[in-house]
C-alpha cells in the first residue's frame, strides 16, 4: 500500500483536500495528513481524521515514534502532495523556511513532492509567486496547475482556483508509478511544426503547437531520463529538460542526427514538413494584382535517413498525423521506416490533436495494436506512451 504525507496549507480549498483524502484511500493509498495551524481554521483535523483514519500532525513539537516528529513523518512516505499549496507554503518550501510542521516536513524529505497552488488571480500571478513556482519546477517539485480560469472566492474571476480533486488524483498516482523507470535512459524528442520560409516574412507550416511532443519530454523526465528537447515550439521547457530551438526541417534533421547516436530512444513527434520553397526570397515579396507561382522541393525524410543507423538497443516511435485511413497510413509509415512504435494521431477531429490540451491515440507496433488511450490531457497520453516503450527497453 502506497503511502502519501499529505500537506494541507489555510485556503478556503482546504474542503477539496479532504475529498481528495477519501478518492485516494479508497484506491489503496494510505494517507497521512499535516495541516498548517491556518488550515484548522477552515477544516478541523478530526474532519481529516475520520476521512484518513489517522491521527492528524499539527503541533512541531509534537513527540514522533523516534522522538522527532518531523523527520518520522518526512521519512515514512511514498510522495508528498501540498493540497492546496498557498502563496506562503510555496514561498517556504522554495526558500527553505521551516517554521511549522509543515515546512519543516517538507524540509526534511527525501521523498517526491508535488504541490497543487490555490490563490487569488493576483497573488498567482505576483512575480514573487512565479519565481517561487520556477525555483520549486527547477528543483524537480511537480506542480499540478491551478484551472486557468473559474470564480474564486474572494469573488473575482481568473486563474488561481484549485484543480480539479481528478485532476490532482490523477496526477499523484501517475508520479507514484513512474519512480525511476527510466533512470540513466537517454532520450532525444523532437517537437512542434517546423517553418519553411517563403521571404523574411513569410512560411510554410502546420498547426502542430508543440504541446504533444513537450509533454512526452515531460513525462520522461519526470520519470529519471535524460532528456534532450528538439523543438521549433516557443513552450516553457520543461523542468531538467535540454532545449535545442530549431525552424526548419532542415535545421530539425541537423540537430537530431547528431544526437541520434547518443540516445537510447528517440521519439519523433514533430510535424515536420514534407516540402520547402525551392527558393527563398532576401527581401518581403510585395502584393501585385497577379498571382504568384511557388515551386516546392520535398524536405529530407529524417526518420528514412536514421534506420539505417540504429542500433539493435536503440527504440525508435514515430508519429502519424492523420485526417483518413488512420490506422492503414500509419501502419505503412512503421513499415517503411522501420519504427518500433507509431503513434496514430486523428488530427481531423476539432478537440484532439494540433493545437489542443487533450489527445487521443492508437498506438501500434510490428504486430499490429499495442493500445488503445482514449482522449485525456496530453501529459497523461505522454504517460502512458512512456510506460509502453519502458516495457520494450532492453534490460541490462
Amino acid at each position: 500500500m502506497p503511502v502519501l504525507l499529505l500537506g494541507v496549507s489555510g485556503g478556503i480549498a482546504v474542503y477539496k483536500a479532504v475529498e481528495l483524502t477519501s478518492w485516494l484511500r479508497k484506491r489503496g493509498w494510505e494517507v497521512r495528513v499535516v495541516m498548517t495551524e491556518n488550515a484548522t481554521r477552515f477544516v478541523t483535523p478530526l474532519t481529516f481524521q475520520t476521512m484518513s483514519r489517522h491521527p492528524v500532525h499539527v503541533d512541531p513539537f509534537e513527540t514522533g515514534a523516534a522522538g522527532v516528529e518531523h523527520i518520522d513523518l518526512a521519512r515514512g512516505c511514498d510522495l508528498v502532495a501540498v493540497v492546496p499549496a498557498t502563496a506562503n507554503t510555496m514561498a517556504k518550501l522554495a526558500n527553505g523556511i521551516a517554521d511549522d510542521l509543515l515546512s519543516t516536513t517538507l524540509l526534511a524529505t527525501r521523498a517526491p513532492v508535488l504541490v497543487a497552488p490555490a490563490m487569488n488571480t493576483a497573488m498567482w500571478e505576483h512575480p514573487a509567486t512565479r519565481a517561487n513556482l520556477a525555483t520549486l519546477q527547477a528543483r524537480g517539485v511537480q506542480v499540478v496547475m491551478p484551472q486557468a480560469s473559474g470564480e474564486l472566492a474572494c469573488g473575482e474571476e481568473g486563474a488561481g482556483k484549485l484543480a480539479e480533486v481528478e485532476v490532482i488524483a490523477a496526477a499523484i498516482e501517475r508520479r507514484y508509478r513512474q519512480g525511476a523507470s527510466l533512470a540513466g535512459v537517454r532520450v532525444l524528442v523532437t517537437a512542434g511544426g517546423t517553418r519553411e520560409p517563403i521571404d523574411p516574412v513569410r512560411y510554410i507550416g502546420n498547426r502542430s503547437s508543440g504541446k504533444m511532443g513537450h509533454a512526452i519530454a515531460q513525462a520522461a523526465a519526470e520519470r529519471g531520463a535524460a532528456v534532450t528537447l528538439v523543438t521549433s515550439s516557443g513552450l516553457p521547457v520543461p523542468p531538467g529538460v535540454e532545449a535545442v530551438r530549431v525552424a526548419t526541417a532542415a535545421e530539425l534533421t541537423a540537430a537530431v542526427s547528431e544526437r541520434f547516436a547518443g540516445s537510447d530512444v528517440l521519439v519523433m513527434a514533430a510535424a515536420v514538413a514534407d516540402y520547402r520553397p525551392v527558393v527563398a526570397a532576401d527581401s518581403k515579396i510585395k502584393k501585385g494584382k497577379g498571382s504568384i507561382h511557388l515551386e516546392l522541393e520535398p524536405t529530407v525524410d529524417v526518420l528514412s535517413t536514421l534506420a539505417p543507423r540504429k542500433r539493435p538497443d536503440q527504440l525508435v516511435v514515430g508519429f502519424a498525423a492523420e485526417t483518413n485511413d488512420v490506422l492503414g497510413y500509419a501502419e505503412d509509415k512503421l513499415r517503411r521506416k522501420g519504427l518500433d512504435l507509431i503513434v496514430a494521431n486523428d488530427v481531423s477531429r476539432g478537440d484532439i490533436g494540433f493545437e489542443t490540451d487533450q489527445n487521443a491515440v492508437t498506438v501500434i507496433g510490428p504486430q499490429g495494436v499495442v493500445a488503445e488511450i482514449a482522449r485525456m490531457p496530453k501529459l497523461q497520453v505522454a504517460d502512458r506512451l512512456w510506460e509502453l516503450v519502458a516495457e520494450r527497453l532492453p534490460r541490462a
